[in-house]
């Protein structure tokens, strides 16, 4: 697509928003995305712009600032930028209502889907600075509904959600322990096929975090039923795949895939480390809010995973990392487990699958940290021929 010498400001320059809008001489049919540089973001940039969609990315490394230098998504962000000749990058925030606003007054109802990633993603983080974690995953989810609301209305709004929303209730499950992990009992409704949405969110912990990521997805289901816009809120168990900025406090899966890479050493916190966790690859995720906005509905809930087909414990996860490296872990253990953190967690994807039955999954554990290691390895190498 041609586009025009004229550029679109997006205000005064500052940490906020650095970059500018290129303008369409044409008609454009846009994605979206917040978060565009992160794990999800970042594909599903890659995703739609192969289903031939131009995209608006908003994106200002806020991961960076949470969790330190080797969780920045710059690298990420350069490559889209090369690589995705449809992207344009907006260096900006999504507390930043005016911003907001310019950018979606702009696109208007070009604008097919908004799909909102960007977030502070870690328990332990939210409870060392609870505002910033509020405001931006609840505030931040507002100002991007009522944009959409006001200047394209039409448009799908797709949230990743988290399974953090029910707090700790899982923990009350009936649980049997077992060699290499804890399972839930063989007896209860929830053994065959993972938790599904009738869980309760009330009377548990939820972590800081976790209540901030449940506001963001109420007020998502309440614009989607109040004002009828084609919501969904997507909640996830653990994404990954090999575009994670693994970091201590974030990512477990890559951030172990880049201990057993490395050498560095890895904690696990508690449970015996028999804790149980679905793990999605992006690729899959992303597809699935595909499947959704092409036919979307209002107000939509999912619990989104791996489900049965992919979920492993951490004993599990290292025994796979030391299989496929064939070298050791250098991993600890700690009886301190983290505040609100689930003992088994496993999606039960049904929902999803009866309204889009032609959604399938494309990676399993074993093909999800084959290619995070691949991945690792390959950047480790790089760095030691530079």
């Amino acid at each position: 697509m041609k586009y025009s010498s004229g550029w679109f400001d997006t205000g005064p320059k500052s940490n906020q928003c650095s970059d500018r809008i290129g303008i369409a001489e044409t008609s454009m049919s846009i994605v979206l995305v917040t978060g565009s540089a992160g794990l999800i973001g970042a594909e599903s940039v890659r995703f739609f712009a192969a289903q031939g969609f131009d995209l608006v990315g908003i994106d200002n490394d806020m991961r960076r600032v949470f969790f330190g230098n080797e969780a920045s998504t710059a690298w990420s962000r350069q490559r889209l930028e090369i690589e995705i000749k449809k992207y344009r990058h907006i260096d900006g925030d999504i507390r930043d209502t005016a911003l907001l606003d310019r950018v979606f007054s702009r696109y208007g109802n070009a604008i097919t889907a908004v799909i909102h990633t960007a977030a502070q993603p870690s328990h332990d983080w939210a409870a060392s600075d609870p505002q910033t974690d509020f405001t931006v995953n609840a505030n931040g989810t507002l100002n991007l509904l009522e944009a959409t609301r006001r200047h394209s209305p039409a448009a799908a709004f797709v949230f990743t959600s988290t399974n953090k929303v029910y707090g700790d209730a899982p923990n009350s499950l009936p649980l049997v322990e077992q060699e290499l992990r804890w399972e839930v009992s063989p007896q209860h409704p929830f053994a065959a096929h993972g938790i599904d949405e009738s869980m309760s969110v009330d009377s548990c912990l939820h972590s800081l975090f976790g209540t901030s990521k449940l506001a963001a997805d109420v007020v998502v289901q309440e614009y989607g039923r109040y004002f009828g816009m084609r919501t969904v809120c997507f909640r996830g168990g653990c994404l990954t795949g090999p575009g994670h900025a693994p970091t201590k406090l974030h990512g477990f899966l890559a951030y172990l895939a880049k201990c057993a890479v490395t050498g560095e050493p890895y904690t696990v916190l508690g449970y015996k480390g028999k804790q149980v966790r679905d793990n999605i690859h992006s690729y899959d995720l992303v597809n699935a809010f595909w499947h959704f906005i092409q036919a979307p509905r209002p107000g939509a809930v999912y619990n989104i995973g791996g489900g049965r087909y992919a979920n492993c414990s951490m004993l599990e996860a290292i025994a796979a990392c030391e299989r496929y490296t064939g070298k050791p872990v250098n991993w600890s253990y700690s009886d301190q487990n983290r505040t609100g953190d689930h003992i088994w967690w496993i999606s039960d994807v049904r929902r999803f699958q009866t309204d889009y039955p032609g959604w399938r999954y494309r990676y399993d554990i074993d093909a999800m940290l084959g290619e995070i290691i691949d991945g690792l390895a390959g950047k480790s190498q790089a760095k030691g021929a530079d």
